[in-house]
């Protein structure tokens, strides 16, 4: 069942830490019952000190709407404001089209999968 027909966030968010990257774990939907959620969890990733790298782990997200892209944008924003870099890591079907289709692909650091992504941030 989908969350818009339950009202109900079907994201998963987990987190932890690298060498010097916050790395955050995206599994599900990201539409607009997930949004409150994920700004709860990144609540208390913006109270850590900054590290030079925020990882978002996108290879378990299955949609995105607009509400979700436009999360992702306020997150790279927040990133810039901290002198962190967003990495996107595991973009795959359905996130790289998405970002594809609505030109924010070169908005972001993509990367295919988050290996590539954390490889990125400790070379």
């Amino acid at each position: 069942m989908s969350s818009g027909a339950t009202g109900k966030s079907t994201l998963n968010v987990s987190s932890g830490l690298s060498r010097n990257a916050v790395i955050v774990r995206l599994d599900g939907e990201i539409d607009a019952y997930a949004v409150s959620p994920l700004r709860e969890h990144l609540d208390r990733v913006w109270e850590l000190p900054a590290r030079p790298f925020l990882i978002l782990d996108l290879h378990g997200v299955g949609f995105c709407d607009s509400i979700g892209l436009n999360e992702l944008v306020d997150i790279m924003h927040r990133c810039e404001a901290r002198g962190t870099r967003l990495l996107l890591g595991g973009v795959q079907e359905v996130m790289a089209r998405v970002l594809y289709i609505t030109g924010l692909r070169n908005a972001f650091e993509v990367f295919d999968t988050f290996d590539e992504a954390l490889r990125h941030a400790h070379s």
